[in-house]
């Protein structure tokens, strides 16, 4: 079997396998395999301005600082603006010289979401990426300010919004979703967007809404591709987040010693941010390979579930033609 053949076959294994590739074992292989995409060289962006969102903790501070040290001029997002002023003051005083800027907004109030938009536009008219890192998991159903269950408000509704309003700054630029792999099991509910039918789930909410920030990036590609924007969606394998460790201490208490740092979780998302060019755009990616939006039949959307999502993203978000 040719090598490159070899090493496909190898990452494919590892993926399906779950333990194996979504673990600090999967990342430890791929990095030594042939075909191992190339980082992004020192400096990739220089003079550019990246935004990240849920920067005061786990994977948003670990994506700030990857692309602060390849350059960028990050911009952090937070909700809680003395958390994330700490933050701010760590990446500072261990990258002297970074230019950062920290910024507050309740990504699930689409409301305050368009207000910092337009804030945010006209301070910083050429935007290169946006990390769509927040993300919340709450114990009970909840809903947001506008009525929307919060899951969908942060990961999916508060993004769409966000990115639609910055449209401006982001032309030529990238968005990327920090997704999860736990969307693979779970279908796309166009039926119940809202989680209002059946019992609540934490777990399930948060998959769910992940799962529709899959499904509906190509379409988002579609929309946003008059402005010459790429959009990709990432899992990052099973990373020790304080998501994990506050709503999921069992599955750690398991798997802690094979679980991602922040930075290992991170590492995808930044490399879509900076490698040049652009990669495919609407595809979903996990430790920096494409990869298959469904494993099951049962979860895999006809086009009529998936054009009844879009029409629901659609009026929520306030999408206009």
């Amino acid at each position: 079997m040719p090598r490159p053949l070899l090493s496909r076959a190898v990452d494919t294994v590892m993926d399906r396998s779950l333990v194996l590739g979504y673990t600090t074992i999967g990342l430890a292989v791929r990095r030594v395999l042939p075909g191992w995409p190339a980082d992004a060289p020192a400096g990739a962006l220089r003079g550019r301005h990246v935004l990240v969102t849920g920067a005061s903790s786990g994977l948003g501070v670990a994506t700030v600082k990857g692309v602060a040290d390849l350059g960028a001029a990050v911009h952090m997002l937070v909700r809680d603006e003395a958390k994330g002023a700490k933050v701010a003051d760590e990446v500072r005083a261990t990258r002297p010289g970074v230019a950062l800027r920290l910024w507050r907004c309740d990504v699930s109030d689409l409301d305050d979401v368009r207000r910092f938009a337009t804030d945010f536009a006209e301070e910083v008219p050429d935007l290169h990426a946006v990390v769509h890192n927040a993300g919340m998991m709450p114990p009970t159903r909840t809903e947001s300010a506008q009525g929307f269950e919060l899951s969908m408000a942060v990961h999916l509704l508060g993004p769409v919004v966000m990115t639609e309003a910055l449209r401006g700054p982001l032309s030529g630029g990238r968005v990327v979703f920090v997704s999860s792999g736990g969307m693979y099991g779970q279908p796309l509910r166009a039926d119940d967007p809202g989680y209002a039918t059946g019992d609540y789930a934490p777990a399930t909410s948060y998959a769910r809404s992940k799962r529709w920030q899959v499904e509906m990036a190509p379409l988002l590609a579609e929309r946003w591709a008059a402005d010459a924007i790429t959009v990709a969606t990432m899992h990052p394998g099973w990373a020790d987040t304080p998501g994990v460790q506050e709503s999921l201490p069992r599955f750690r208490a398991i798997t802690r010693p094979v679980l991602r740092d922040d930075a290992q979780g991170a590492d995808t998302s930044v490399w879509l941010a900076a490698v040049e060019p652009a990669p495919p755009t609407g595809r979903f990616w996990h430790d920096r390979v494409e990869r298959p939006t469904s494993l099951l039949p049962t979860t895999k959307p006809g086009p009529d579930v998936r054009a009844r999502a879009w029409q629901w993203l659609h009026e929520a978000a306030g999408l206009h033609d």
